[in-house]
């Protein structure tokens, strides 16, 4: 089937007890025995769910990969894929990273014994150069957040066979709408269901999809040994979500081309961030690698953190929030707010600065979009 269909029929829908269309909720705790020894598929929904099972399964089909598994947040998700390491090991990361995946590697983990280097992923010599003895795994993002910056994935994996690495992605950003990172050999795929996959701005949630068994086996295990795992509630509505995925997606990226370009032509911005347009350096190769280009602009202003602040205030129809990918246009600030953990000069060093506005582009319609961005503009 393909992808649009995917996004709906996945899974056991109707669900096998009483024909349900939509995937019933199945708010339990625990699941009672057929007999000593025997479940009926479920004991305790810690371990697994039905409802949380249809989600898991669906993103599974959507990625291409194993199996799916279910978070309760998208950081939920990243600390346990990063427990698949021991002490000693060492990670290279992209170094735009979002900023809880920073904290999470450089403030959490590194107290456990991990090493962490984190570096521009552009470069086959530079990120050769940075690999260890150690070295255990390559933390990818594409596009990065916020930076919007595009990692050739045929490189990457290649890199990671030739040295024996384990690949991660989080395609939070594409979604497999746009990007299909197995199809590319990388070994994991990480995402924040609260982003678009849900879309809707009323859940957190996160997903891993693993491509081999052993993967499949040992997140499992974590998953259950850590109780990261997604509440059932939850799950449906992340669920709910994906079944419009394709059609939102698409709105999303016409919604994202139009504000770029005019970003682009507006005297008081000063450089334009989206890696549909033909001036992003990322642009061929996601261009060759993608099938859209996702739906977050990001930009800087000419004059300064008091034109930044000016703006934020002033718009309208974006909300200044958090987060990214939900029906409604989000505003927010990388340097006080997503990336906020990041210290000011290694922001400033890997191009994060003060100037910096991101933007996730919803479905509203787009002249009132660039209305408000225009007004929001104005000089004063």
């Amino acid at each position: 089937m393909r992808f649009e269909t995917l996004a709906i029929h996945t899974g056991e829908r109707p669900d096998a007890a009483f024909g349900a269309v939509s995937a019933p909720i199945y708010q339990t705790s625990t699941f009672a025995f057929k007999d000593v020894g025997k479940t009926r598929g479920y004991d305790y929904s810690r371990s697994a769910n039905p409802t949380r099972k249809v989600l898991e399964d669906t993103i599974a089909q959507l990625e291409g990969g194993k199996a799916g598994f279910a978070f309760a947040t998208g950081m939920a998700a990243e600390a346990t894929v990063i427990h698949l390491l021991k002490v000693g090991d060492h990670v290279i990361s992209g170094d735009d990273v979002y900023g809880g995946t920073y904290r999470l590697f450089q403030n959490v983990m590194r107290d456990f014994g991990l090493e962490f280097t984190f570096l521009r992923m552009d470069n086959r010599e530079k990120i050769e150069q940075a690999i260890k003895p150690n070295t255990r795994m390559l933390w990818l993002e594409t596009p990065s957040n916020p930076l919007l910056n595009i990692t050739n994935l045929e490189m990457a994996v290649d890199i990671a066979n030739k040295h024996k690495l384990m690949t991660v992605i989080d395609n939070t950003f594409a979604t497999p709408y746009f990007l299909k990172p197995i199809e590319y050999g990388v070994d994991l795929v990480v995402h924040s269901t609260t982003k678009y996959l849900n879309g809707h701005c009323d859940v957190v949630g996160g997903a891993v999809v693993t491509t081999t068994d052993e993967l499949t086996e040992r997140v499992q295990f974590l998953l259950n040994a850590m109780g990261t795992c997604a509440s059932p509630f939850d799950c449906w509505l992340v669920l709910r979500g994906i079944e419009t995925l394709p059609v939102r997606m698409r709105q999303h990226e016409d919604n994202a081309f139009a504000v770029a370009n005019y970003l682009l032509g507006h005297p008081g911005v000063k450089r334009v961030l989206y890696p549909g347009l033909e001036s992003h350096p990322g642009y061929e190769i996601a261009k060759r690698q993608m099938m859209g280009f996702g739906g977050v602009v990001s930009f800087e202003l000419k004059e300064g953190i008091e034109a930044v602040n000016s703006f934020l205030r002033r718009i309208k129809v974006f909300s200044l929030a958090e987060s990214l990918g939900g029906v409604a246009s989000l505003a927010e600030h990388p340097a006080t707010m997503s990336h906020a953990s990041m210290p000011k000069d290694y922001r400033e060093k890997v191009g994060i600065t003060d100037e910096l506005i991101r933007l996730s582009v919803g479905l509203e319609n787009i002249d009132d979009l660039i209305e408000d961005l225009g007004q929001a503009l104005e000089p004063g």
